[in-house]
């Protein structure tokens, strides 16, 4: 999260912004960070009580004088809706502003229709979800929406996806936003992942590089505790880079081939699979035989994992991350392509950038998205600079600036 610097002139939005980041827990904090007067603090606190943002309880500890009152976030009261599509599912949730889960549904899709299609049955779905909570639409500052594709973050739109071309630059937030009557927020998914195991599990890892390995490949690279996208959505797009030059290398989706993806994906062990007389459909089936130990399905996903250990050695010498998160469904039920990941980055990198490198298994699994598309919400809806002018126009409610 990021923390706004503060003056004797500091907003409402950035006297939140210290709350929120833990940095002043009192008004005499606050007071001491700011150089506020104490009427314009009061002034300040005022409105962020009254809007419902900042909440004042219990006691704090003090060594002499009157014990002051603990000012905190009031997460419990700000609700949001994430959404985590994939290609033949999407998985949605209602949430706290702490990541707290009230509820959770899927919904069946079909990336292969027209988006207009699935964001009307995602925002039916949505309103069915929060009407079974029993909280009010009112109380839901934003949703979050994890894709699996490139986001051009500052337009919220869909950049060039290989896997569904008619989604380039499809209007989502405006789309989903105008059924719902809420502000949207979308991103790649692999990045939403990202940020939710880098919030959630290791928050004071200053970076950290998170790789999803399902039907295809992708990554998402948090840095101070906050996505890394590149200048059109880009960053973190490991699956389309070039590993097999050989005359048999498979085509891929972006129209290349060889590519990472088509090497070492779920998705490519199961079309092996298949080339050899298995009926296997799917990543999910792979990590299922993989984990009951299918010789075949093992050894396939073994080679998976040197390959991509052997891109992601690159990555680690390039980012020198503290830790390094492999996730998605191929991650999710057996060590077999983590262990082959590590063995390879430590082989291929110096052990400068890899003596303090921590390498996990996704600890939020099929859940880091939904929690990661909330702290997006969270962050964009409860910036310094959207909650000044939601308090300068008298409204509560969220008015779903981009931070």
């Amino acid at each position: 999260m990021s923390v706004s610097p503060t003056s004797a002139s500091a907003s409402a939005g950035e006297i939140l912004e210290l709350v929120r980041s833990g940095r002043a827990t009192t008004r005499r904090d606050v007071q001491e960070q700011t150089g506020l007067s104490r009427s314009t603090l009061a002034l300040r606190m005022s409105q962020l009580i009254a809007a419902g943002f900042v909440r004042e309880s219990g006691q704090a500890a003090a060594s002499t004088g009157r014990p002051a009152r603990i000012l905190s976030f009031d997460e419990a009261r700000q609700l949001v809706l994430s959404v985590d599509i994939g290609a033949t599912h999407a998985n949605l949730a209602l949430l706290d502003a702490g990541s707290q889960v009230i509820m959770k549904a899927q919904a069946e899709i079909d990336i292969s229709l027209p988006p207009e299609v699935t964001f009307r049955g995602l925002a039916r779905k949505l309103t069915e979800l929060i009407q079974r909570s029993g909280r009010p639409l009112a109380e839901v500052v934003g949703v979050g929406v994890g894709i699996p594709a490139p986001v051009r973050f500052s337009s919220q739109r869909p950049n060039y996806p290989p896997l569904m071309p008619a989604w380039h630059d499809f209007p989502i937030a405006d789309a989903l936003g105008a059924h719902l009557g809420i502000p949207v927020f979308v991103d790649n998914d692999a990045n939403l992942m990202g940020l939710g195991e880098a919030r959630q599990r290791y928050p004071d890892a200053p970076s950290l590089l998170f790789v999803k390995v399902g039907t295809g490949i992708g990554a998402g690279i948090i840095l101070h505790g906050q996505p890394e996208r590149g200048i059109a959505g880009g960053a973190g797009d490991i699956g389309h880079i070039r590993v097999n030059d050989s005359p048999d290398a498979h085509r891929c989706t972006c129209g290349a081939y060889g590519c990472l993806a088509t090497e070492a994906s779920g998705g490519s062990i199961a079309r092996t699979l298949r080339e050899e007389g298995r009926d296997v459909a799917s990543a999910a089936e792979v990590s299922r035989l993989v984990a009951g130990g299918d010789p075949r399905a093992v050894a396939l996903t073994e080679r998976a994992g040197r390959m991509l250990g052997d891109v992601l050695a690159t990555s680690v010498a390039l980012l020198n991350p503290s830790v390094l998160v492999i996730g998605g469904i191929m991650a999710g039920q057996s060590s077999v392509l983590v262990d082959a990941v590590r063995d390879r980055v430590f082989e291929r990198t110096v052990p400068l950038a890899t003596r303090e490198l921590f390498i996990a298994t996704s600890a939020l699994g099929t859940d880091a998205a939904i929690h990661g598309a909330t702290h997006m919400v969270i962050d964009q809806t409860f910036s310094a600079r959207a909650v000044d002018a939601r308090l300068q126009a008298g409204r509560p409610e969220n008015a779903g600036a981009i931070a």
